[in-house]
């Protein structure tokens, strides 16, 4: 019994090992299975492409967050509008359209002979004048010599006086006791009070000569200030004589030339304009974009001039409010419906190094200004 008992034991575990595989054929036969297993390297490119995209998706996400760019930007510079400052006719004009030139070569050169003969004409009036202070100052010395020689008379009459007053008084002491005659006596009183006569014209004429001194000298200050005016006009002459070439203020390109050779240019006149080298960026980014943009950030610049290309450059300052509230008619949102505007604000970017390309202002370019 134990015997048959086991062999049937054997029989019901082989009849489990034959249906067992059955079921791990079933599942082997799946449709989709057996087609990943037949296009493995397939499935495994697939994948790989995906998680490279997933990856290269959460890269460019965490650097783009770390930079702000606008296509709402253009090269700027100082333009400056050389004009004539003096009213002269044009004789020469030495330089051409788009020329490039150094700070100091002439632009223009207008008549000097009109503004020559000025600087010649007020030059001979200078010399009047000192010649005029020169002949003031001799007069002033002549005039302390003859102060000196009043006093010096004064002083001499005072000793007369002195001496013919010593005199009256002895002989008047002398008549009363009989030893000179009366004749005498008085012909010393007479003596006294011609002495006391000529002292008093001396003091007189010593206080006369001693006052005409400062009027010397008054005159002498007006001919010093006739004198000062004199230089001035004379420099001024100079200084338009000078005007007469017209200098380039910096290194630069002469741009929309106008003046010609033989055209009279009034003071105020418009000859060219001039675009000098130093040149730098003006991005108007929106407002909503600068709260990590700070002067000294690194920023990279494209020129669609040049594409391309990419030039160094960092934020040098950003504008203490936005565009057009500098504008030539500022909006007014105190009146009238209001609709809510980004604004934009100008953010000055300079050249880390001076490109070496043409670049003028009103060029488009776009800046990325790295924030963190």
């Amino acid at each position: 019994m134990d015997q048959r008992v086991t062999n049937e034991r054997r029989d019901d575990s082989a009849q489990s090992r034959e249906a067992n595989p059955a079921v791990g054929d079933a599942e082997k036969d799946s449709p989709w299975l057996t087609r990943l297993r037949e296009h493995r390297a397939v499935v495994l490119a697939i994948t790989a492409a995906c998680i490279f995209v997933l990856v290269g998706i959460v890269v460019w996400w965490v650097s783009a967050g770390g930079y702000v760019s606008t296509d709402d930007a253009f090269i700027d510079a100082r333009t400056v509008t050389v004009s004539s400052q003096i009213n002269a006719q044009v004789v020469d004009v030495p330089v051409t359209d788009n020329q490039l030139v150094k700070a100091g070569t002439v632009l223009v050169t207008l008549d000097k002979s009109d503004y020559r003969a000025q600087v010649d004409q007020d030059k001979a009036q200078v010399d009047q004048s000192q010649a005029n202070i020169a002949n003031i100052d001799a007069q002033i010395g002549a005039q302390r010599a003859r102060i000196d020689q009043a006093n010096k008379q004064a002083a001499q009459a005072q000793a007369a006086l002195t001496f013919a007053q010593q005199q009256n008084e002895r002989y008047q002491g002398l008549a009363k006791s009989g030893s000179v005659t009366v004749e005498q006596a008085q012909q010393y009183k007479s003596n006294f009070l011609q002495a006391q006569a000529s002292f008093e014209a001396a003091q007189a004429n010593a206080v006369a000569t001693a006052k005409q001194l400062p009027v010397l000298q008054s005159q002498r200050l007006q001919a010093q200030a006739q004198l000062e005016q004199m230089r001035a006009t004379q420099e001024q002459a100079r200084i338009n004589l000078s005007r007469t070439e017209i200098t380039a203020p910096v290194d630069g390109f002469v741009t929309d030339l106008t003046a010609a050779k033989g055209e009279y240019a009034a003071a105020g006149q418009a000859l060219m304009m001039f675009v000098p080298r130093n040149v730098w960026v003006t991005a108007n980014f929106k407002e909503t974009e600068l709260k990590s943009v700070r002067p000294g950030a690194p920023v990279s610049i494209a020129v669609d001039a040049y594409p391309g290309r990419q030039f160094k450059g960092h934020v040098a300052s950003v504008q203490a409010g936005s565009g057009t509230a500098f504008s030539l008619l500022p909006a007014e949102n105190a009146t009238g419906n209001y609709v809510k505007i980004v604004q934009r604000v100008p953010v000055k970017i300079v050249f880390d190094k001076q490109p070496d390309v043409l670049l003028g202002p009103g060029m488009s370019v776009v800046p990325t200004v790295k924030v963190r």
